[in-house]
């Protein structure tokens, strides 16, 4: 998929509001609704906008725990298998394959201590991890 500066912009506003209605991003770039909502529609189909989802506050919901868990496997364990066991914990926020010591990273939510205790149990008993790490965020910069 080709894209061009209007589409970057396009992008750009959409990651700062993604409920800006068609008539207002047209508006921000200088196109009609129409072609605004053509190129949102191009670039959806094309797989460079993903997705739109809400930006949520966690600690709003009480969730004040966030963790970054390393995952050491047992051997050779596939993708495939750490993407199971990311989306079988819906605590799991994102999950990545790393380069370095560790086989992979989670990121963990939490309401409190013992419920973050419960679901490193959780991942700790999955079949094919070895041994976890956890570093608990302190702050956001």
């Amino acid at each position: 998929m080709r894209i061009d500066d209007l589409d970057r912009k396009i992008i750009a506003i959409l990651a700062e509001d993604g409920r800006l209605s068609f008539a207002a991003l047209g508006g921000r770039i200088g196109l009609s609704t129409p072609a605004t909502k053509r190129r949102v529609d191009r670039l959806v189909s094309g797989g460079a906008i993903r997705r739109f989802t809400a930006q949520i506050d966690p600690g709003a919901l009480g969730w004040t725990i966030e963790a970054f868990v390393e995952l050491y496997c047992e051997g050779r364990v596939p993708p495939e298998q750490m993407r199971e066991l990311a989306h079988s914990i819906p605590e799991v926020l994102d999950a990545y394959t790393v380069t370095g010591e560790a086989d992979g990273i989670l990121v963990v939510r939490a309401v409190g201590p013992a419920h973050f205790e419960r679901v490193l149990g959780i991942i700790r008993n999955h079949p094919g991890v070895s041994r976890t790490r956890s570093s608990i965020v302190l702050s956001h910069l």
